[in-house]
This record gives C-alpha cells, sequence and structure tokens, in this order.
C-alpha cells in the first residue's frame, strides 16, 4: 500500500514481505514494506534535499501535538529513546533543579538512574510493577518537597502495558506551580497528546514505534521557552537539545552525522500515519488490535495483569498459565515457529508474558496471534491456561 493510499481495515495490511516473523513487542516493530524500500537510497546530511526532509519531518510532528499558536517546536536526536529522556532531563533541568520521578516500571526507574548518572537531585515516587501514580500522590509530594522544580512522568509504562493517567498528573504538577516532562515513547502517535488538552513542557517519543519507523533517533517536542533557557545547562555535548535546536534552526542541519536513511523511512511512516486518520486513526487501530487479542486470549484462560479501563493499546500482560506442562521459553518458541515474536514480562511477583498491539498489523493478524496461541497451549498439552492464585491476588491490589 502506497504512503497516499487510504487505510481500509477490510482489506486488512500484506504480510511482511521477506516472510520474517510479526514483532508483537513495543518496538523495534513490524514495519510496512514502503517504509523499509525508503531506504534503499542514500542522501547526503549537509544537502538541501536532506534538510527538507528534516524540516517536513519535524512540522509532520509538531502537528501532532496540537499546537497552533506556534509556541512548541520539535528537536530529532540522534539515539535510541533512552538517549533522547537524557537529552531532555539534561537540558530541561536546571543543574540546580530537582525532578520528581514518577515510577511503575522498567522506564520510570529508569529515569530514576539517569537522574544518577546526571548528578542532579531527583525523588522518586515507586509504584511497583504496576500501580498507577496518582494525582493526588503527586500534589502530596510536591507540598512535601518545595525544592521540587520538575516532574517526569511516563506516559505508557511498558513494563506492564499500563496507560498512565497523564492528564490527572498534569493538573496536580501545575496546580503546585511546577513543571511537567513525559516519556512518551510508546504511546505519542496512538495516544492524544494534546498540548491544549495537557500541558507539560516537554515529551520525547522515538522513531520505531506508534509511528511505525525503524530504529536510529528519537526527538523532543519541547516549548519554545523551554528551549530557549536550556542553554548552557547540558552535561553532554552529543546530547544538548538546545545546541541541537540552535543548529537545526540556523542551518537546517543536525549538528553530527545523522541516520538519513532512518529518516527517510521515518518520513514515509509519517505520511502514512496521516493517510491512516493521524493520532486517532492509528489508536483506533491499535485499540482494535488489542481488544481482539484480548478476548481471544481470556477465552483460551490467559487472565491479564490490568483490568480493562487501565489496558493500554500498545502492549498486554499476561500472567503465565499456572499448569505444570507450561514453560515460557517453550512457549515462545513455538509462537515463534508460527510467525509471531512475543515478549518476555518484567514483572518481579508473578511469572507473565507480554504481546503487543502495535506495528503494521490489523485485527486480521491478532485473531492468527490467538490461534497460534491455542495451537501452542496443544503441541505443549496445557489444557488450561488460568494463571496461579498469587496471579490473581496480585492484580485485586490494582483494584483495591
Amino acid at each position: 500500500m502506497s504512503a497516499e493510499t487510504k487505510f481500509s481495515p477490510v482489506e486488512g495490511f500484506e504480510p511482511p514481505a521477506l516472510g520474517e516473523p510479526y514483532l508483537l513487542t513495543p518496538g523495534p516493530l513490524t514495519t510496512a514494506y514502503a517504509v523499509k524500500q525508503a531506504m534503499l537510497r542514500d542522501w547526503g546530511s549537509w544537502d538541501g534535499d536532506f534538510r527538507a526532509m528534516t524540516a517536513d519531518m519535524r512540522r509532520r510532528l509538531l502537528a501532532l501535538t496540537g499546537d497552533t499558536k506556534g509556541e512548541f517546536d520539535c528537536v530529532p536526536m540522534q539515539g535510541s529513546g533512552s538517549f533522547c529522556v537524557e537529552a531532555m532531563l539534561g537540558s530541561f533541568v536546571p543543574k540546580d533543579g530537582k525532578v520528581l520521578v514518577l515510577a511503575n516500571g522498567a522506564y520510570g526507574l529508569r529515569a530514576a538512574q539517569t537522574m544518577q548518572y546526571l548528578g542532579r537531585a531527583y525523588t522518586l515516587i515507586d509504584k511497583g510493577d504496576y500501580l498507577p501514580p496518582r494525582g493526588s500522590e503527586v500534589a502530596a509530594a510536591l507540598d512535601a518537597d518545595p525544592a521540587i522544580t520538575h516532574v517526569i512522568a511516563i506516559h505508557c509504562e511498558t513494563s506492564s502495558g499500563i496507560l498512565n493517567p497523564v492528564a490527572e498528573i498534569s493538573e496536580a504538577v501545575y496546580a503546585k506551580g511546577r513543571k511537567l516532562l513525559v516519556d512518551s515513547m510508546s504511546a505519542f502517535g496512538a495516544i492524544p497528546l494534546d498540548v491544549n488538552e495537557i500541558r507539560y513542557e516537554a515529551m520525547v517519543s522515538s522513531a520505531n514505534k506508534c509511528i511505525e519507523g525503524v530504529p536510529g533517533f528519537g526527538f523532543v517536542i519541547a516549548k519554545k521557552t523551554e528551549l530557549e533557557a536550556a542553554k548552557g545547562r547540558s552535561h553532554s555535548l552529543s546530547l544538548d537539545v538546545h545546541a541541537q535546536w540552535a543548529t537545526l534552526e540556523k542551518t537546517g542541519q543536525w549538528r553530527f552525522t545523522p541516520p538519513t536513511h532512518v529518516v527517510a523511512a521515518f518520513l514515509e511512516a509519517l505520511k502514512m500515519h496521516e493517510a491512516e486518520g493521524g493520532v486517532a486513526g492509528r489508536g483506533a487501530r491499535y485499540t482494535k488490535n488489542r481488544d481482539v487479542m484480548v478476548a481471544g486470549m481470556r477465552e483460551l484462560g490467559f487472565e491479564t495483569l490490568l483490568s480493562d479501563n487501565w489496558l493500554s493499546p500498545i502492549i498486554v500482560t499476561f500472567f503465565c498459565p499456572a499448569h505444570e506442562n507450561f514453560a515460557f521459553d517453550r512457549f515462545y518458541g513455538l509462537m515463534k515457529d508460527k510467525g509471531f515474536i512475543i515478549y518476555p514480562g518484567k514483572l518481579t511477583v508473578v511469572e507473565s508474558f507480554r504481546v503487543g498491539c502495535i506495528g503494521r498489523m490489523d485485527e486480521h493478524v491478532m485473531r492468527r496471534v490467538v490461534e497460534a496461541a491455542r495451537e501452542s497451549l496443544a503441541e505443549m498439552n496445557v489444557p488450561d491456561a488460568a494463571p496461579p492464585r498469587t496471579a490473581l491476588e496480585e492484580r485485586a491490589k490494582l483494584a483495591a
């Protein structure tokens, strides 16, 4: 399907052209063949054509935020998503500032670890494997510590698949006169993060997530006032968001060698994203993917970690079956043999695994995922996918 062709859920998508397995992960993920094809051409990083591609990419990304007043700008940064989170924290938090890190999984804890490396003050609300940080908790922490200048929240914590209540957190942060930074790595492009509805100073995401590009760079979208204030603040030459922004504004070029092929692929992915209906269209497909897959897995006896109101359309955590014949490594291998790569779990209390809903796939593919799970259980001689009682007791904590 070309980039300009309107998405049709009736037709479905072509399977991966090279016959590779679907990646049921939170990125890297399965990409369209047109996105891959865009990487076949070489581009000069200083050439005017590539500068125009960078400008077009920045414009398209800003449009996804709903910024009609020109208050924000987009700064692409080489590297993985974690590079961009570090760049954001190192550039927007003053050296004498202090960050309240909201963690309910691996990525919140990684933000705290980043603050340690930066040598800048922070405090942590750690909710464990999956419980969401709530606005009232944030407000109480800000009241208790006037030194806190910034809060960082994870939009979708893919450790568990929970969609955190960012709007509620934002209201609490700004009611107390502080500033919010958002790690929207696995959510931006499919979950709304409209600046007119959710207030924040800056957010970060990555090329290989909901826009369905390939790995190689991320991007920071921030208020221009924050970008200006960040001059001279960064701990790092290559991760200095202000310096990257200033160079892009002056010359249209990245400061250091850009991932030219990845940018070309991402621009194609952005065009396909727009043709699908933007954030709403992409989010609707992922939500349908989730609903079809979760319903089918539950019919097999699998139980989700999260109740429906906390399930994100990005990735879903399932408890491993209690049956003695079930072994995740074998289940993983059997699923891969059938064309699907799933994701190990990150829960520390009970065994689990995760199934991603994002990437170039639709509900038809998700029905095949469920059928592959059914066949794999049969091959393992696991007649019942019900989890152990301890798993259900753990889930009850969230309901409470």
